[in-house]
Order: structure tokens, then sequence, then C-alpha cells
């Protein structure tokens, strides 16, 4: 190597990327990462940073190895597999560092791509020659280091490092790797010194930067003081004006569709005005909700600083790319996933996963580091999400240093007080009586029977034809009967049952104002921007209906609309809702008929609220504290820096109740897409059902498992995916029809 210098040292190939530009490429990252993210919860930050710096000098230098260089030029090599971590490890050790400096910085370069646990399983050692050979199970070939080293040109790392004025001892290092692996394997690092924190940190940041640099990104956006002008175009409530003068934690009470959004972020320009940059996650419970507060903040914010993660978010950018050519997908997704946008709206599993240990999670906890978290609708979630919740902002506070915004209409007090538990210090802030008054926007009555009896009388109101008509059931089977017998000429139908495809049109739809009958479920309580006049609802638990009568009166522009709630349940709502708590709901509205003529004020919404839900309910305590239990002992205990948890990945992805199915009239369509490499559109043909009746079709082979071949139009190479098909009708209209049997060609021919 003696012909070669520093300019032709590769660290990445197609395109070829020299090290000394990948080292400089991951420094610009550096640089804005100080900028963007600077609450690290550590007491020496400058020793944090200047560990990173020198991290991101050493990481890639094991890469001068001469057959790595051969094998990123294509060329034969006698590579074998090796992991140019350990010689960048080694190469490390050789430079003038102090015992604080190595603890920190070789694990971490060592760890930078695989888990210690990973390395230790792949090698095994020569004990008799302790660090002079290794053997890698994986490819058999056994590595003598000390010939190995002679094969990188120290020259050139010590002109490299040089350029940092960092200096490079030309001479065998004494780290035994063997031991360090070791050291590492027993945690013994961890056990002598109360760091895994900065660990944790340190590496989530090396990787950020790395992958960062790695992916071409140069730039990382800001929020300021001009993103924040949305806020100011009114004059504020007092529960805006406060949030906007508290810093630290806050719970924040108000009606819905009084500005609570506002309100948070008056409450995050405060706290980056006073504290510092940092990122801001706004966490909502349902898709349509992050969707709609995507679109809604993407018009207020500049410079496209907002993104956001689900589960269907690639799905939504192509179903945008269709309406607008302008919108580069591709871009802005992977934009959404990385540190570029300050701004990121999600599910709060998107957050639970880093929790859980999942791939990547050291970048999200580095992400997460003096960020500010926004909990919107936290009156939403099951005991078991919400118990995760809890333990994920006690963990977020105590260890990381963010600042937590909980925002909510009513929540039941005994699940308040857990939250304020898991905030510790906090505000509590409540809108004043006067803007309650204000909100008064629905009087309700209750009907005698089901409301699958007195569908004639819908069908005079519809006829009149002078109001838009809300229905809510508390089933799909229902809601398609209903939507079936009613006669309308734009109607529609929307519940969980239809693929992204078509729910997407039927979401566009209800955007005009040309629908004057909309059935539906549970799926057209959250944020969808729909304004009706009337609702007739099948019976819930209170903050249901509150939620249904949302979507009536929405803008407070039609003085006091009619809410209609039929008192008896259908058979299957016991699978929906528990009695109990359906039937409290129905007494606190009869009272507040009886008492208010049924005009429901949200000054009394807590008090009805806390009528409805006294306490837990027979086993959701139980639930929630071993949930909260078993995720803090897990997060306290055992997640622990330079490892992987690939058996947690099962247990998370345990609490998503569906599981996505393809309806056999659309098979040919689904192949069709995959050979067009329309994978996408391909998967928005499928359909998501719950885990319970998924177990029983697929025991009665009425669901199976289907694989489809397709080329790449790019390599050229063959792909297969196994898809699971459901042998039930299914149409654009109605989505899936669980009682409708359909045949496969294969059972004609039988």
């Amino acid at each position: 190597m003696n012909n070669t210098n520093k300019f032709q040292v590769l660290a990445k190939s197609e395109p070829e990327i020299s090290l000394t530009q990948h080292i400089c490429d991951c420094l610009c990252i550096y640089e804005q990462l100080r900028r963007c993210i600077p609450n690290l919860p550590l007491v020496d930050r400058d020793f944090f940073w200047n560990s990173l710096k020198n991290c991101i000098i050493l990481h890639d230098t094991g890469k001068a190895h001469r057959e790595f260089q051969r094998m990123l030029k294509n060329l034969h090599n006698k590579w074998n597999g090796q992991r140019h971590e350990i010689f960048s490890v080694i190469l490390a050790s050789c430079i003038n560092l102090t015992e604080k400096e190595k603890i920190y910085i070789l694990p971490v370069i060592l760890c930078h791509h695989k888990s210690f646990d990973e390395l230790y399983s792949r090698i095994e050692y020569d004990y008799k020659n302790e660090d002079d050979f290794l053997l890698d199970i994986l490819t058999d070939c056994k590595t003598n280091f000390r010939e190995e080293l002679n094969q990188i040109d120290k020259r050139i790392i010590s002109e490299i490092l040089g350029e940092y004025e960092i200096k490079f001892q030309d001479e065998d290092s004494n780290l035994n790797i063997h031991t360090f692996i070791n050291q590492l394997k027993s945690k013994v690092i961890f056990k002598s010194s109360n760091i895994s924190v900065e660990y944790l940190l340190l590496i989530g940041a090396l990787k950020q930067c790395d992958h960062l640099a790695s992916a071409g990104i140069t730039k990382l956006k800001q929020l300021n003081e001009g993103d924040f002008s949305f806020t100011h175009k009114f004059p504020p409530h007092f529960h805006q004006k406060r949030a906007s003068e508290t810093a630290g934690n806050i719970i924040l009470k108000s009606p819905t569709g009084s500005g609570k959004t506002e309100a948070a972020f008056l409450w995050v320009e405060n706290e980056i005005k006073n504290r510092g940059q940092g990122r801001v996650f706004y966490v909502l419970p349902f898709t349509a909700s992050i969707n709609a507060m995507y679109e809604r903040l993407n018009r207020e914010v500049y410079d496209n600083k907002v993104g956001m993660l689900h589960g269907k978010v690639t799905q939504y950018l192509d179903a945008k790319m269709s309406e607008d050519s302008s919108i580069e997908g591709v871009t802005l997704n992977e934009d959404f996933k990385t540190l570029v946008t300050p701004v990121k709206i999600v599910t709060p599993f998107q957050l639970l996963k880093h929790l859980f240990g999942l791939k990547g999670y050291e970048k999200g906890l580095f992400e997460w580091a003096g960020a500010y978290f926004i909990f919107d609708e936290i009156h939403a979630y099951e005991p078991n999400v919400f118990a995760q919740i809890v333990a994920l902002l006690k963990f977020a506070i105590q260890k990381l240093h963010v600042h937590v915004l909980v925002m909510t209409a009513t929540l039941p007090q005994y699940l308040h007080k857990e939250l304020e538990a898991a905030l510790g210090n906090h505000e509590f802030i409540q809108a004043d009586t006067a803007l309650y008054n204000e909100f008064m926007r629905h009087q309700v009555f209750m009907l005698p029977g089901l409301l699958s009896d007195s569908l004639k009388c819908i069908q005079r109101v519809l006829d009149i034809g002078k109001e838009k008509v809300l229905i809510v059931c508390n089933t799909v089977e229902q809601a398609q009967i209903v939507y079936n017998e009613l006669d309308c000429t734009n109607k529609v139908l929307l519940h969980g049952r239809f693929n992204n495809r078509d729910r997407v049109k039927k979401e566009r739809e209800l955007k005009g104002d040309s629908v004057k009958l909309l059935v539906g479920t549970q799926a057209i309580e959250v944020s969808l921007d729909i304004d009706y006049d009337i609702i007739y609802t099948e019976p819930a638990p209170l903050d249901a209906l509150i939620q249904r009568f949302g979507r009536v009166n929405r803008r407070r522009k039609k003085g006091i609309s009619p809410c209609y709630v039929f008192v008896e349940r259908s058979e299957n709502d016991k699978y929906i809702y528990k009695e109990e708590i359906v039937q409290n709901t129905i007494e606190i509205l009869n009272r507040c008929i009886q008492e208010e003529d049924g005009f429901v004020k949200e000054a009394k919404l807590q008090e009805m609220m806390d009528f409805v839900y006294p306490d837990w309910l027979k086993g959701d305590r139980e639930e929630y504290n071993q949930t909260l239990d078993l995720l803090e002992y897990f997060t306290q205990k055992s997640l622990v820096p330079f490892s992987e948890y690939p058996e947690q990945e099962e247990e998370f992805y345990k609490r998503f109740d569906g599981i996505k199915v393809l309806p056999v009239e659309l098979i040919d369509e689904y192949q069709n897409l995959l050979i067009e490499n329309q994978y996408v559109r391909a998967e928005g043909l499928l359909v998501s059902i719950r885990k319970g009746r998924f177990a029983s079709l697929r025991s009665t082979n009425e669901i199976y498992k289907q694989r489809f071949c397709f080329e790449s139009n790019k390599s050229k190479d063959l792909y297969d995916k196994s898809v699971w098909i459901i042998k039930r009708v299914y149409s654009e209209e109605l989505g899936l029809q669980m009682n409708m049997f359909k045949e496969t060609d294969s059972d004609n021919q039988l």
C-alpha cells in the first residue's frame, strides 16, 4: 500500500466516497447536532461532544485495510467478511487517549454496526495465543491479527488523523481485543461506572452522523421565531396565554376545538426561547389524526419542517403524489424517518419501539434528548397502552430531560393521577369558565329501542333533505346493514375494513360538502374534518359519544344541534364495549336531560366522566400495573448500550391488534401491481382484521397464504411475496363483508 494516499482510501462504494470525505460529511452533521440537540441530560456536555468528534474521526479507520479496499473496488480480495470495526478499535487504541476517553470511545467504535452480542457470538479465540488468532464462525476464516494489522498502511492513518491534530503512535497496540470484547459481554464497564445513558446517547449520536452523512443529508432544520406565527393570529385564550408563559411539564385541559394545538406550540416557542432547541414530537393515537394534523401544520410551518411517522405513511404519500406531481414522496418519506424535520407527528408506538430496544433504538433515544413531547387525545388509549405511555414518559423525563405537555378535554381522575405521578413536577392549566360556557353546541335526546328499528324515521329526515345526517354504529356489520337500508343520493360508508386505497377516496370525498349521509363506526370519531347537522348513534361509553358528537356542529356556527342516542344495544355490542360503562353513560345522559334539558355543557363533562368511570374497571388496574412494571423493569435493568433485543420485536408487535389480508377478488390486481413494481399501491389493497377473527377463519381454511412472484424492473432479479388471502366479499362501496363468503378459482375447480 505504499503507493496509496489518503484520498484513495474509500469509506463507501457506489458512489465512491473517500474516508476523508466521509469523516468530513459526518462532522458536518455533528456540528448541526450540537445546535439542534443542545440540552443533553449530562453533567459534562463538552466531554460528550469531544468524545463524539473523536468517534467520528476514528470509527472507519479499519476500512483502510488493503483487502477491504479491494472489496469496495470489486477486485479479487481476501477480506473474508472480517469486521472493519475491530481494526478501527485497535487503531483507535494507538492514539493518546485518557482512561476515561477509552472507556467511552473504544466500545462505541467497536459496536457502531453490530451489537457486542453479535460480535461475540460469531467469533472464537485461540486461547493459547489470545489475540494472535481469531476464528470467524460464519466464514470459517482464522485471522492472525498481528499479520492483518500489517495490511493497513499506518502512515496513511497517521496522515488522516493528523488533519485533526490527533497523534497516531505507530506501534503495536496493547489492546487485547479478546479481553476487551469479553468485558463488554459481561458488562463489566456498565457495572463499574454508572454511564449507561451516556453510552446510549454516544452510540446513538455516532450512528446518526454516520447514517445521515451516508444518505447524503447535509442540513438539519431548526424551528425559528417565524415558524410560530400561526399561534399569534388571534388574541390568546386564558389557557393559551398560560401555556406560553409556563416552562417545564404541563397537563392542559380545555374543550375540544378551543385551540389546544396553538397552546402546545406557544409552549414550545417559549421553551425554545428560554431553554434552547429540541426536537418536537406531537403524539396522536390514530393514523387519521396524524394525517390531518400533518396537513394542517405543514400549511402553517415554513420550509417543510413538519414530518410524520405511522404505519401507513408511505401509502399516504403515494396518494398525495397522485394528486400533486410536485410532491417528492420518496424524499419526504426518508426525511420523516430522520432528524431532518424538527417536528414529527407520530403514534405512541413510533416512540415506544425505541423503549423496547428495537433496531436503531439508540438513534431514536438520542433524538429524544432534551426534546419536547406533546400528547394529544390522551384519553383514547386502552389500559395496557396507557401504561406503556406512562413508562415512556417516566423514562424520557428522568433519563433524557424531555419536557412534556399532555392535552385532554376529559380524562377520568384515576388516569389523571397516574399522569401526574409520571410527569413529576408540572403545572395544571385549565381553560376558564367563560370559554367553557361558549362551547355549548349539542343537545342530547335518548331514544327507546335499537337504532336499526328507527330507520324509517331517519329516512324521513333524509327525504326532507335539509340536514346533513351522521349515523354511528358500534360494529362494521351493523353499519353496512344501515347503509344499505337507507336511501340517499350522496351517501358514504366509513369503517375500519376498507383498504387504504378506498379509505383515502372516501376521506377525500368527505372533505367536500356534497355528502348528505355518512354512516360509520368508531373510525369517524377521530380527527376527520367533517361538520354534520344531526347525529343518530348506538349507545357507547361517554368519551366515545363525546367524540361522535364532535363531528356535529364542529365549528359552532349552527346554534345547538341535536344528538340522538338509542338506549338498546345490539347483540354483538357486548364484544365492543363493557356493559357497566354503557349503562353508566345512559344514566348520566338521562340525568343531563333532567337537569339541563339535555344541553351538554363542557364545564360539566369532567363531572360526567368521573361518574361513568369512578375507578378502574375490574381487570384493567391489574393489566395496567403488570404492563407498567414489566416495561419499567426492562428499561431500568435490561436496556443496556451496544445490545439488540430481537426477542422484544415479537413482544412489541403483539400490541398491534390487526392482521392484514387480501380479499379474493383483488388477487389479480395485486399481482399486476407487483409486476409493475407498484409495491406501495399493492400494499394499499390489504385490509386489516382483528387477530381473533383471523385465527377463527384460519382454522377453517377461509384464510390461506398465497405466494406471488415478480421481477424487479431495475435489477431484473426475481422476488416473491407471501400474503394472507381471505375468502370474503369486498367492494369499494361496502368494504370487507365478513358475513359473505367468496369462493376462489380453486374452490370452483373442486
